[in-house]
């Protein structure tokens, strides 16, 4: 084994956590390396992790594309606009998702190279004494050591015994993105994030599409009302989805192109089975720490295999640290990014704090769903006494111009001191519209802050602007409900 190098900082992994930390800290002037273990199909190693080659970026990719398609066969006819004989090219598709990827994978080498970051590739241990072992895609061994580490290994889809994954057929995330044709009937394992934006994909492009969920609630982690509208919508959209649904088993049944997935599971009704072209499974992610440390190193993790940190992400082995999915917190590209910053500035001696309390969540189906803060039905179960606002863009000009007047606005704020405390929202622009009330309560705005804030017109954040006014019942363009005595 070569004892290489020693590096001021050494990240593990090159994903949004990993990529973003390496390059902050060698802005920071700090001698910086970053180990990545993930390899193309032509024995390249690919930087940017889940998020940039099979997870944020390719699904936006093939969202938007299915998206247009959609719209183009249903909403043009409406602007005055004939689409017949529409067809989707799937190849091209794929092609175009594929170069979006390659064209972001690349710009971070080109990051790299410009701050000074020393790229290695394989795979990486931690070991005792802040020794890093890295083993190449050939079996060579190099050992570097590092003043800080951060830990940035991310995670993994999971998977379940009763649906194992099966060449193009049962396939996870990953695989849901490289369908080479439109399934007729598909079937997804999991109402969260992943298999409704997934879902929602192939449902655009033809796919009669049923999602199976275990839990009976939708979206239990959303605002209540966002999630009965959600589903509402989701619905009409044409997604069967069916609640409080667990799968009991998978068969793959058929030859070649004949070849069918059978899925048995029980729910209200008892046994039951469907048949599906394809299967995706999206029943979450799982921390990818498994031979990331040896036992003298010192990290630990727990029940779930997380690393242990603490709010400023070290963990118990002074100087080093751990971020984004591999500890705890909601596994999201941006919480991610954020912590290595975080990180990086702190081993340069800046003393940063993430708001946890305060990072936005999106699903990016049509419309999408945003939220931040806390829910309604978190603040009644604290005892916390709150006033709503709610504005549907229906009644927003601008929506009505773009033909995209489903869902609405939510905004909470504390009853006595008026400061928002959450904000919820489904419609047009939902995740950049979400941001805006981001930066109100980092700031620590109250309700009547943005309602005293110039929206201009006509525009969808407008919808934001009316929701903080109908708070204390002064929105403008919609008639507002008594306020509660």
């Amino acid at each position: 084994i070569l004892m290489s190098e020693n590096f001021q900082v050494i990240v593990i992994g090159a994903g949004p956590a990993g990529y973003v930390a390496a390059i902050r800290a060698a802005q920071l002037g700090l001698k910086t390396a970053c180990i990545e273990k993930w390899i193309d199909d032509n024995g390249k190693c690919k930087l940017g992790g889940t998020c940039l080659n099979v997870g944020c970026i390719p699904s936006k990719a093939l969202l938007d594309s299915s998206h247009k398609f959609a719209e183009a066969k249903h909403d043009f006819s409406i602007h005055g606009i004939s689409s017949n004989d529409l067809s989707m090219d799937i190849s091209k598709m794929l092609e175009r998702k594929n170069k979006i990827v390659s064209q972001l994978t690349g710009g971070i080498s080109g990051l790299f190279k410009a701050n000074g970051v020393h790229s290695i590739f394989g795979a990486a241990k931690l070991l005792a004494n802040k020794i890093v072992e890295v083993t190449d895609p050939s079996g060579k061994k190099e050992q570097y050591t590092a003043d800080h580490i951060i830990i940035a290994a991310g995670s993994v889809p999971i998977t379940i015994p009763p649906a194992p994954l099966v060449d193009d057929i049962v396939v996870d995330s990953t695989g849901a993105l490289e369908f080479k044709s439109v399934p007729q009937k598909l079937g997804v394992i999991g109402a969260g994030v992943i298999g409704l934006e997934l879902g929602s994909v192939w449902a655009r492009l033809g796919s009669q599409v049923t999602v199976l969920e275990a839990l009976d609630d939708f979206l239990p982690a959303a605002d209540l009302t966002i999630s009965k509208e959600t589903f509402k919508t989701f619905k009409k959209q044409g997604l069967d989805i069916k609640l409080g649904t667990r799968v009991t088993g998978s068969e793959v049944i058929g030859e070649g192109d004949n070849r069918q997935v059978k899925v048995e599971f029980t729910d209200s009704n008892g046994k039951t089975e469907m048949l599906f072209d394809r299967l995706i499974v999206c029943v979450g992610r799982r921390p990818l720490s498994e031979n990331l440390l040896s036992p003298d190193s010192g990290v630990n993790l727990d029940e779930r295999g997380f690393i242990f940190v603490n709010e400023q992400c070290e963990t118990e082995v002074r100087d080093i640290y751990a971020v984004g999915d591999i500890v705890r917190g909601p596994m999201l590209a941006h919480k991610a990014s954020e912590e290595g910053v975080m990180v990086a500035e702190r081993i340069a001696g800046k003393k940063p704090q993430i708001n946890y309390e305060n990072i936005p969540n999106v699903i990016y189906t049509h419309p999408e769903i945003a939220w931040v803060g806390k829910t309604e039905q978190e603040l009644k179960a604290a005892g916390t006494d709150y006033n709503v606002g709610i504005f549907p863009f229906s009644a927003s000009g601008r929506a009505m111009a773009a033909n995209e007047t489903t869902g609405m606005v939510k905004i909470i704020a504390e009853a006595k001191s008026d400061r928002i405390l959450g904000c919820h929202i489904i419609g047009p622009s939902a995740a950049d519209l979400v941001q805006q009330v981001v930066i109100a309560i980092e700031f620590g705005a109250s309700s009547e802050d943005l309602a005293l804030t110039v929206f201009s017109h006509p525009t969808l954040s407008e919808v934001v602007h009316e929701a903080a006014l109908a708070v204390s019942g002064h929105a403008i363009h919609i008639p507002n409900k008594p306020k509660r005595s």
